[in-house]
């Protein structure tokens, strides 16, 4: 995953570096480096998964219970 920019005629240095930082963000560059940083286990990789969905579903239910008050007033 190589992200690649080229100077635009007459672009100013500073400016080329703040372009390659969000062209990096984007890409999701730092955000992969920093989860392969350590060796993480299988299993704890499956537990943060499960509990990061039971999360998610718990606050989309809570979401839709909040419509549902709403609706009925």
């Amino acid at each position: 995953m190589g992200v690649k920019i080229f100077p635009k005629k007459g672009e100013d240095p500073d400016r080329m570096v703040k372009r390659f930082k969000k062209t990096c963000e984007k890409a999701g560059v730092l955000r992969e480096m920093r989860r392969r940083e350590f060796f993480e286990k299988p299993s704890d990789v499956r537990r943060r998964r499960k509990r990061r969905e039971r999360l998610v579903f718990l606050k989309v239910q809570e979401e839709e219970m909040n419509t549902k008050k709403e609706s009925i007033f």
